[in-house]
């Protein structure tokens, strides 16, 4: 039996609102800081498993409120390198990178009404240990101001932006 329900339509509206059409909805990055554990990387432990087991449900409830576009986490700073671009000159430095309050231990890109919206979501996430996570609205092309980009780039971001869109609906 095939429903209409908004439940199982989700995913593709998520994929339209991608460029944020009608003013309806924003995309916000939610930024999940590291710590000394996230640089550890991961560890077969009780803890790990259950944070890991109720991080799978929070996520699976953003997936089925439409609200997820990407999430991933990503591996210790060990691992990692970094480029300084300093005029013509590139440096390229090896990690680990020592001031885990500058790093990154994930993130969700997520499609909401509103910051306050991500925010009431975020409340919900499994965290604990004095984990800091930044909301933060992603940049628009209606957001950049049209005396810094012509017409022509506005449309050629755009484009670029459906060409990711396609991509992401291709199995």
């Amino acid at each position: 039996m095939e429903t209409n329900s908004a439940e199982n339509q989700q995913p593709e509206l998520s994929l339209l609102n991608l460029n944020n059409l009608g003013g309806k909805t924003m995309r916000v990055m939610v930024i999940i800081k590291a710590d000394k554990n996230s640089e550890a990387g991961i560890q077969s432990t009780e803890q790990t498993k259950e944070m890991f087991a109720a991080m799978g449900k929070f996520n699976e409830q953003l997936v089925k409120a439409g609200v997820v576009l990407a999430m991933d986490g990503l591996q210790p700073s060990a691992k990692g390198k970094r480029v300084r671009f300093s005029g013509q000159e590139r440096t390229v430095t090896d990690g680990p990178f020592t001031e885990t309050k500058e790093l990154v231990a994930g993130f969700w890109l997520w499609q909401v009404k509103s910051i306050e919206e991500a925010v009431e979501w975020l409340k919900r996430a499994p965290f604990d240990g004095g984990t800091e996570v930044e909301v933060r609205p992603v940049y628009e092309v209606a957001d950049i101001p049209a005396d810094v980009i012509t017409p022509e780039h506005a449309a050629r971001m755009r484009a670029v932006r459906e060409e990711l869109q396609k991509k992401a609906a291709k199995p």
